[in-house]
Parts: structure tokens; C-alpha cells; sequence
């Protein structure tokens, strides 16, 4: 098998394993790094999309935004005139980025975030790899108002990390932050946080300088869709993000399945409980292998650190070539040394090969050495 190595350095984020190995190579490769939701959609609603794809496909989405506001606004029970729907959460996050003045942002971290703010507008908070990463609010809102800081970035549960605050945690903080212009949320993960969504959207309209931002990509695993939204009472920087987008952003094919979603929650509901039993099942797996820290998790993906004498490249080239197991190296997020994997569940079938593969390379180190000389 060719890996194309070279694509690892042209990039923040993980090559797409069809752009690493080949489209041919790909389908018999689990891939891990993909962070999304196995179960859902359903193969029902797959097979409605196959159905309706000639038609969507031959027909322009709608210009009227308020429209696909209005589908995801009655499934997240909020006021959709609060709500923008965008070609990912990375389209929106970039166009917001725009008219921050300055921002304080933890790390490690979402790398979009560190791409899309100009340096000169942007100020790093490192978190301590002795801590394990962790961001703890009180201690980070004294460093914002110190580096007098006009916005703050929490993301809630932590990616890489998957550390999670709870709603009254997240609404202290608000409380102490009302002194800055604008504090984004990123909720991407949050689904998977509890049987109760601990996420601060029942409350938004409290704090008019709160901004939620959320990918769809991952709790409806649909990055392919490219949809995201993001949620706010602040009517001027409404009124901005909506005039930055173009008037068609998003696809025919993303607002039909914006349309499911309304009938199909039940369904949801149910693929959501089964990621986080199978999440937590990977992470009991996981901490009984030598070799490695685990760290606790409210997303659905664990972040492991590597105590053998090996790097996350190697542990990472080694999965690949010899066990067919994609999963990221986290050495380019910035912050964050080069012996840390985040596995995203994939099911309790794919997750058992990858428990598989890591408890004979634990039991043999040598072997990832051996690999990667010859990778």
C-alpha cells in the first residue's frame, strides 16, 4: 500500500484516507479519525437521499435562508430568526473570525479556529500536558481579562481533549464573561456529552454576547453534506454573518436533509445513546492496555497519550500499513507533543480490531520501530 506521507505536512487536519491511499485502498481501511456518528442516518434515510438524489442533484437550493432556519430551528426547539445555517461550521467559523477584534483561544485545540483569526488578533492560552490538557474556566477567564481580550473561545466538550463542563458550569462562566464582546461556544460534540444534552442552547437567549457554534458532521455523521449552524441573540453580529454569506451556501441535497431530521429525531436520539455506549466501552477497552494514558471523555472520541518510547507518527504508520486502522496524530495540533492519538469510535466491531491491534503492539513495542524504518 502507498501512503502519501507528504500530505501530512499540507495540512492542520487529518489527510482524507481517499487522498492518503487511493479510493480502491480506502474501502478496506477503518478509519478512525473520522469523528462522526456511525448510526445515523439511518439506511432508510439513505436510501430516501439515493432515491431523491436526480432531482435534488438537477435542482438549485433555496435563496431564502430563512427556510432551512426554520426545518433546524423546530428540531432544536429554538428561535430560528437566532439561527444561521452554513456550509459546515467551518464556513461560519472563518466569516465570524472576520469581524472579531481579538480573541482569546486555549490550546490545543480545533485548528480552524488558529487558521482563521489573524495572529495579531489572536491570544494563545496553553494548556499544560501536566494537567492533561485541562482548561480550567475560572484561572482561563482571569487570563483573558489580563490580556484584555475582547472574546473568549470555549469548546465544549474539548477537542482534542474531550473534557466536558456541564450547563451550570458553562453559565458561570457566561456570568463572568458578560464584560467581553462576544464568547464563542463550540457545542460540536456536546450531543454525546449525557443522556440530558448539557448544552447551553435552552439558555442562549440570556446572553446577548453568547455565539454556539455546532458541526453537523459529527453528531449526524454527514461531513460529506458540509452542514453547521451557529446560535445567537445578538442582533448586529446576526445581521453581519448573514450579509458575509453567499445566497446560496448550502446544497439542495443538505437542506432535503435538513428536512428529514424533523420526522426522524426518535431515530437520532437512539444513534446517539448507542455512540456513547460504544464510546465508553472503547475507553474501558483502552485503559486496561499498557503503555498508555487514557483521558476521560464526554465526546465521542478518546484521546490517548503514549507512554512507550515510539512517536504518535510511527504508532499511527504502524496501524495503517500493517493492521489497515487510520487514527490521528495529534502532534500537529499546536500546544500538544508529538505522543498523542485521538481514536474516534467507529462501533463495537471496529473498535474491538483497533483494541486488537493496540493490545499485540503493546505487548510488542519493538514492532513500531521495526514499521516505521521501513515506512
Amino acid at each position: 500500500m502507498q501512503i502519501r506521507t507528504h500530505l501530512f505536512h499540507e495540512t492542520s487536519h487529518s489527510p482524507s484516507l481517499i487522498d492518503l491511499v487511493g479510493a480502491e485502498e480506502a474501502r478496506s481501511i477503518e478509519d478512525f479519525c473520522f469523528i462522526a456518528n456511525p448510526y445515523y442516518p439511518t439506511p432508510e434515510m439513505m436510501q430516501e437521499l439515493v432515491d431523491r438524489f436526480p432531482t435534488l442533484i438537477k435542482s438549485y437550493p433555496s435563496s431564502n435562508p430563512n427556510l432551512a432556519a426554520g426545518r433546524l430551528g423546530q428540531v432544536l426547539r429554538v428561535d430560528p430568526d437566532n439561527l444561521i445555517v452554513g456550509n459546515g461550521a467551518s464556513e461560519l467559523i472563518t466569516t465570524m473570525c472576520d469581524v472579531i477584534d481579538s480573541v482569546a483561544v486555549p490550546v490545543p485545540t480545533f485548528g480552524e479556529y488558529l487558521e482563521k483569526i489573524p495572529p495579531e488578533r489572536l491570544s494563545i492560552y496553553p494548556l499544560s500536558a501536566d494537567d492533561g490538557y485541562s482548561l480550567n474556566l475560572d484561572d482561563y477567564l482571569d487570563w483573558v481579562a489580563e490580556k484584555r481580550a475582547h472574546a473568549a473561545l470555549v469548546i465544549n466538550p474539548g477537542n482534542p481533549t474531550g473534557q466536558v463542563f456541564g450547563t451550570s458550569e458553562m453559565e458561570s462562566f457566561l456570568k463572568g464573561a458578560q464584560h467581553l464582546d462576544l464568547v464563542i461556544v463550540d457545542e460540536s460534540f456536546i450531543d454525546f456529552a449525557g443522556q440530558v444534552v448539557p448544552s447551553l442552547l435552552p439558555v442562549a437567549d440570556r446572553y446577548s454576547n453568547l455565539i454556539i457554534v455546532r458541526s453537523m458532521s459529527k453528531h449526524c455523521g454527514v461531513p460529506g453534506l458540509r452542514l453547521g449552524y451557529c446560535y445567537t441573540n445578538n442582533r448586529y453580529l446576526l445581521n453581519r454573518l448573514r450579509r458575509s454569506l453567499p445566497t446560496w451556501n448550502i446544497n439542495t441535497v443538505a437542506e432535503f436533509f435538513l428536512e428529514m431530521l424533523v420526522n426522524t429525531q426518535a431515530e437520532y436520539h437512539d444513534s446517539r445513546r448507542k455512540v456513547m455506549r460504544d464510546v465508553q466501552s472503547l475507553y474501558e477497552q483502552l485503559r486496561r492496555l499498557d503503555g498508555f494514558t487514557v483521558y476521560p471523555t464526554g465526546a465521542n472520541f478518546v484521546l490517548v497519550r503514549i507512554d512507550a518510547d515510539y512517536s504518535a507518527r510511527n504508532l499511527q504508520m504502524t496501524l495503517l500499513s500493517d493492521y489497515r486502522l487510520y487514527v490521528r496524530d495529534c502532534t500537529n495540533k499546536v500546544g500538544m507533543d508529538d505522543h498523542h492519538i485521538r481514536i474516534a469510535t467507529q462501533g463495537l466491531e471496529a473498535d474491538r480490531r483497533l483494541i486488537t491491534a493496540l493490545t499485540e503492539i503493546s505487548a510488542n513495542p519493538q514492532r513500531v520501530t521495526q514499521l516505521s524504518s521501513t515506512g
